[in-house]
């Protein structure tokens, strides 16, 4: 068992990867874009800027001033000002963590106003002491920096902690920093590069949970 999780956000703890692609689809459709979705996973789990890189050098006619404001807009407008569903066996797991006085931090690509809205809804804020957002880094995941720096402020060694994570972006960024990782897909499923990383991958939180109780080697 490790001394502290470290928990991703978004397609993680909250249903929200599916409001961020019909949003963007809306917003493609808006600007008279095509896309192809092989480009859209890559921007999975990334923070803003780097997303916003990918889909520039990806889609014709592009522009990242008149696109991304437009699509912040309706994401915001649709996962931040509304709550949104926590995914399945999140509040027991936390329960469980906090319960047997498990540390846990969130590491999300998320901008901090944003994730900071979107903790608030859904009351999970609470279950964390610490934080690190994808306007707080230098490098995006999967990039490992915010999972170094959410170890740091836990003042755990990344090596003795577990990361939680959706996405390939992340599971690359928790794995480079040296964490146990569990993948818990969501829209897309682990490509065969991440497969090889040899991590844990479960279909819901709940399974982690379980592996927890029963004290499994992590």
């Amino acid at each position: 068992m490790r001394d502290a999780v470290i928990f991703d956000m978004d397609g993680l703890l909250l249903d929200t990867e599916q409001v961020a692609l019909r949003t963007f689809t809306e917003t493609c459709a808006h600007f008279g874009l095509s896309f192809d979705l092989e480009l859209y996973h890559q921007c999975i789990g990334s923070n803003l800027q780097r997303t916003a890189n990918i889909l520039e050098k990806g889609i014709d006619g592009f522009s990242k001033e008149k696109f991304m404001p437009v699509w912040n807009a309706a994401y915001v407008e649709n996962a931040v000002e509304k709550s949104v569903p926590i995914k399945t066996g999140v509040l027991d797991f936390l329960n469980m963590l906090r319960s047997s006085n498990v540390p846990c931090a969130i590491a999300t690509s998320s901008p901090r106003r944003n994730a900071t809205r979107k903790l608030e809804n859904s009351g999970l804020s609470g279950y964390f002491s610490e934080f690190m957002f994808g306007d707080e880094v230098t490098d995006s995941k999967p990039h490992p920096e915010i999972y170094l720096k959410a170890a740091e402020k836990l003042e755990i060694d990344p090596k003795n902690c577990l990361a939680l994570e959706d996405s390939d972006n992340g599971v690359r960024a928790a794995h480079g920093a040296g964490m146990f990782v569990f993948q818990v897909p969501d829209i897309v499923d682990p490509s065969a590069d991440v497969l090889k990383l040899g991590h844990e991958i479960v279909p819901t939180v709940a399974h982690v949970h379980q592996r927890f109780i029963a004290k499994t080697k992590l």
